[in-house]
């Protein structure tokens, strides 16, 4: 073995938005650091580029959303990012009739609106019945994220101490479907809540696994409101935030870094990685993971375990102007929360159904949203002032096994899916708001889970590196979420447990478990 080039108290692999918060807390706390990532540039899938050669929109090109970031972190490393709410919560077409249109805020005609999809008001007494117990549970459950996992018995304690023992079980023990099928009697009213359950995970809402359970967890206890708010300046934004304060703490970051292997044995590691100066061992008392547990393993040349497999379809647009609904509704309303597409609760089934039968769905369900009606920061030289807009879609039920067989071809005919599907509650077809470039050609880009393994090295495409795990301790053990097999290898990435979303959770939770045992 060849001597090593130079060594760290910490060498993380991976430059995610986790992996930077690890090194900067790292950093701060006096740590020698090293930074390792594969691409040109730091923060994995929060990112913003300009997607359009010539066009001065910068999109967040992955993911698009911040809900799970602790206001903490953001103290913490002192970054300077503002997280903007959006004016509207959703926006669902009803086929039979006016939409859904659920207001940001308490009010806003909200009521009105499930009168008209429902026929009466019981519903909505439902949903806000139901809304109210979940901000009970992000109360009770986003300030254990920062803290050691509490076991199974704390944690259920201090729900039903903040809820009920009902709300427990409706969401620690029994499948989701069966707890919509119970609360809300509207297909329409059951999908859009559904919903949060399936992001970035195929699922059935009937599984005993209850993945779509923890999926939806976490998609209703962000910083203990659930809001999901936009990066103002985009995605870019929060990574460029993160990679300063780890840099100023003292952190060497390096990019274009290809690592190789990863040794531990427990008292020290070695990482070996290429880069435009050649080939590179470096020595480290601890290694921190960014990367999916999958590639770890590889990294440290252990037998394959099976991949992740993603589930979704990620499409831009660039629009010369929002199109108008046939109902009626003020497309800057209902473009600027959610916009839920095929999206009630049968279809939601159907098309899991489809999809895991290994077809295509034949109605195609997904969400879409407007970054640029919260913040129109992203779009440069008068592209706002002329009316242009963004448009994100996030399909769901589309697993990476799709398409293996021909993975451009599904994706193109899959965007022309979804923009004819769109073109059913619109008062004009989609195609006319397009921005073109100079052939004709619009401004739509798509990434399917394939596309993430080959640009983010994500295995299959799957956002949260796999399904999401509950927030308490099932191991026994291990304090923090983040061990592996060997004491000084720690997971930072949305591998661990509490990983998954824009959240930093993870990278600071092994940030902490690393200088607790280096202290102890």
């Amino acid at each position: 073995m060849r001597p090593t080039d130079d060594r760290y108290d910490v060498v993380v692999v991976g430059g995610g938005h986790n992996a930077l918060v690890a090194a900067g807390y790292l950093a701060r706390a006096g740590l020698s650091v090293l930074l390792l990532e594969r691409l040109a540039e730091v923060g994995g899938a929060a990112v913003s580029t300009e997607p359009f050669a010539g066009v001065p929109a910068r999109l967040s090109r992955y993911s698009y959303l911040v809900s799970l970031l602790p206001d903490r972190i953001i103290s913490d490393l002192g970054l300077a990012v503002s997280l903007r709410s959006r004016a509207t919560s959703s926006y669902t077409p009803d086929p039979r009739g006016p939409g859904l249109l659920v207001a940001g805020e308490p009010g806003g005609g909200t009521a009105e609106a499930f009168r008209a999809v429902t026929g009466s008001d019981d519903e909505y007494r439902r949903w806000q019945r139901w809304y109210g117990e979940l901000a009970g549970l992000a109360e009770a459950i986003a300030p254990t994220l920062l803290e050691p996992l509490p076991s199974r018995d704390e944690l259920r304690a201090a729900v039903i101490s903040a809820t009920s023992e009902r709300l427990w079980s409706r969401i620690f023990e029994r499948p989701l479907a069966e707890s919509l099928e119970e609360l809300f009697t509207d297909d329409l009213v059951r999908g859009v809540v559904a919903t949060d359950g399936l992001i970035g995970t195929h699922t059935s809402l009937r599984s005993p696994t209850l993945a779509a359970n923890r999926c939806f967890l976490y998609h209703v206890i962000g910083n203990g409101t659930g809001d999901w708010r936009v990066p103002v300046g985009g995605m870019g934004v929060v990574t460029g935030e993160l990679a300063r304060a780890a840099r100023e703490a003292g952190a060497r970051i390096v990019t274009g870094a290809e690592v190789a292997r990863v040794d531990v044995d427990g008292r020290a590691g070695e990482v070996g990685y290429a880069d435009a100066g050649g080939e590179h061992i470096v020595g480290a008392r601890y290694v921190l993971s960014g990367v999916a547990p999958a590639v770890l393993a590889r990294l440290r040349g252990a037998a394959p375990a099976r991949a992740p497999r993603g589930s979704q379809l990620k499409i831009n647009v660039l629009l010369r102007r929002l199109p108008a609904l046939r109902d009626g509704t003020d497309p800057r309303l209902a473009f600027a929360g959610t916009f839920h597409l095929n999206e009630s609760y049968r279809l939601l089934e159907t098309a899991y159904a489809d999809s895991a039968a290994g077809a295509v769905p034949e109605v195609l369900p997904g969400e879409m949203y407007c970054h640029s009606l919260t913040d129109p920061s992203i779009l440069g030289q008068g592209l706002a002032e002329r009316g242009w807009q963004t448009l994100t879609l996030f399909g769901l039920h589309l697993p990476a096994d799709l398409f293996v067989a021909d993975n451009d071809a599904l994706r193109e005919k899959l965007v022309a899916r979804y923009l004819t599907a769109l073109n059913e509650y619109l008062a004009e077809p989609i195609e006319s708001c397009l921005a073109r470039d100079a052939d004709g050609r619009p401004y739509v880009e798509a990434r399917t889970p394939l596309d993430l393994e080959a640009e983010l090295g994500m295995p299959g495409g799957h956002i949260f590196h796999g399904d999401l795990d509950w927030p308490y301790d099932t191991e026994g053990g291990d304090r923090w979420g983040v061990c592996t097999d060997t004491a000084n290898l720690l997971l930072c990435g949305s591998g661990a447990r509490r990983g998954g979303g824009v959240s930093g959770i993870a990278g600071h939770n092994a940030a902490m478990a690393l200088l607790a045992e280096a202290s102890s």
